[in-house]
């Protein structure tokens, strides 16, 4: 597996991910649609360039699936137990048709899970930026991460 272990992880480390990925129009069509989101914003053209966008934009779940996403081959394929927890989301700009996202993330906190020695809780913020290095995306999560096995 590509994904680290809790053993792995230090309180202030700092992951660049390699993987970056250009949001479509069918993303963000498909998506609101598969759930069940007719938000104009998202799917009617002609209502958001009436808008201070000027333009469609992404549906913000997506784009915080995305990136939680592109966090997966180095940082939990494989060794996370679950997901906790999802705070503190923030968009300070909206995602639009075209715009493609990279993430890094940070360690915020680390701890020995009480109820079960072969585990560990870290608390990771993600933030996504477009192409030209702008946030567009943050987001705080808890993760149960696996301890490498002995």
């Amino acid at each position: 597996m590509t994904g680290k272990y809790f053993d792995e992880l230090t309180v202030g480390m700092r992951i660049q991910h390699s993987l970056g990925r250009t949001v479509t129009e069918m993303d963000n069509v498909l998506f609101s649609a598969l759930t069940m989101n007719p938000q104009p914003l998202h799917l009617n053209e002609d209502f958001a360039s009436r808008t201070s966008f000027g333009q469609r934009i992404v549906n913000g779940i997506f784009t915080m699936g995305l990136v939680v996403g592109l966090t997966v081959p180095e940082l939990t394929e494989g060794t996370i137990v679950a997901n906790l927890s999802y705070e503190r989301v923030t968009h300070p700009r909206p995602v639009f048709h075209g715009d493609t996202i990279y993430v890094e993330t940070e360690v915020l906190e680390m701890r020995d899970s009480a109820s079960k020695p072969d585990r560990g809780l870290v608390r990771l913020r993600h933030i996504g930026k477009n192409q030209a290095g702008m946030v567009v995306i943050e987001l705080e999560r808890t993760v149960l991460f696996l301890k490498r096995p002995i």
